[in-house]
């Protein structure tokens, strides 16, 4: 087998991703929502993505990007564009979910992902990017700060 097989490309996701872009949405689930909030349905991905993914596909407003080695999805992102209002009068890109499978964490595929995720937020005219990690995730955090983000607001919670 030659090297570029198992090259890893970052690319818009297909259809044929679908099954991969649920596998990767649903440990995101499990490893980060599902350890630190439980109001969480951690079956989501499993229940509904199969539909949400397929559709966001086709969405000019959206955007579907998955890390292939070898027709193996090994990490996925989405991203949403919003328009501007009149109380926020410039089109934000909101970076919506990421998960690199751990194995390849530190493989730079991440920072690939956001790469790609401001370009085509810039394209489609935003002016701001944005993404919310939990406060207890640290290494999300950090890495997002690596990557050009600054913290801007803190949302509290607690369960009723």
């Amino acid at each position: 087998m030659s090297d570029q097989e198992f090259e890893v490309v970052v690319r818009k996701a297909e259809q044929a991703d679908v099954e991969g872009f649920v596998a990767c949405s649903s440990a995101l689930f499990a490893e980060d929502a599902g350890t630190r909030d439980p109001s969480i349905n951690v079956d989501w991905p499993r229940e509904h993505g199969p539909q949400r993914f397929a559709a966001g596909i086709a969405d000019p407003n959206r955007l579907l990007l998955v890390a292939d080695r070898d027709g193996d999805v090994l990490a996925h992102l989405t991203g949403v564009v919003g328009e501007a209002s009149t109380m926020k009068p410039v089109k934000v890109a909101t970076l919506v979910s990421m998960y690199v499978r751990p194995e390849y964490r530190g493989d730079r595929i991440g920072g690939r992902l956001i790469g790609e995720f401001l370009a085509w937020a810039r394209a489609a005219g935003a002016g701001q990017a944005e993404v919310t990690a939990y406060s207890s995730n640290t290494g999300a955090i950090r890495f997002y700060e690596r990557n050009g983000f600054t913290s801007q607001s803190v949302t509290l919670a607690t369960q009723l």
